[in-house]
C-alpha cells in the first residue's frame, strides 16, 4: 500500500510528484534542492549554505514519515559542477554516522531544477 508524505516544513513540490512516498517499510524521499520552505527563495551563496539546506528539507521529510538519516540505505547526489563535491561531502556527512553511511552515487548533471547546484534523494527503509 502506498501513503502519501506531505509537510509544510518542507518546500511543496513543484511539479506532479509528492515529496515522498512510503510503500510498506520503504519510504522514497523525493530530490530536494535549497528552497528554503518558510520564504519560498532559493538558499545561495555558498555551496556548504546549499548543501545545507537541501539536509534540512530531507530531514524534515524524512522525519514527517517517522524517519530519521540512520534509516537512510540509499542517497542519489546531483551537482552542478564536481569540482564542488568536496564542499558538499562535508556537509552531507555530518548527517551520517561513517560506519553505517548509505550506499550513494553522486553525478555531475547539465542542469537541475532552478537551476541550483545540488539536489539529493534518499531511501529510507525501518524495521
Amino acid at each position: 500500500m502506498k501513503k502519501i508524505i506531505k509537510t509544510d516544513q518542507a518546500p511543496a513540490p513543484i511539479g506532479p510528484y509528492n515529496q515522498a512516498v512510503q510503500a510498506g517499510n520503504t519510504l522514497y524521499v523525493s530530490g530536494q534542492i535549497a528552497l528554503d520552505p518558510a520564504t519560498g527563495e532559493l538558499v545561495q551563496g555558498s555551496i556548504e549554505a546549499e548543501t545545507e539546506q537541501v539536509m534540512q528539507n530531507l530531514s524534515v521529510v524524512l522525519k514527517a514519515a517517522g524517519y530519521s538519516f540512520g534509516d537512510v540505505v540509499k542517497a542519489s547526489i546531483f551537482v552542478a559542477d564536481m569540482r564542488q563535491f568536496a564542499q558538499i561531502n562535508a556537509v552531507y556527512g555530518k548527517y551520517f554516522e561513517t560506519a553505517t553511511a548509505p550506499a550513494r552515487e553522486t553525478v555531475e548533471v547539465a542542469n537541475l531544477p532552478k537551476f541550483v547546484n545540488v539536489e539529493i534523494s534518499v531511501i529510507a527503509v525501518t524495521g
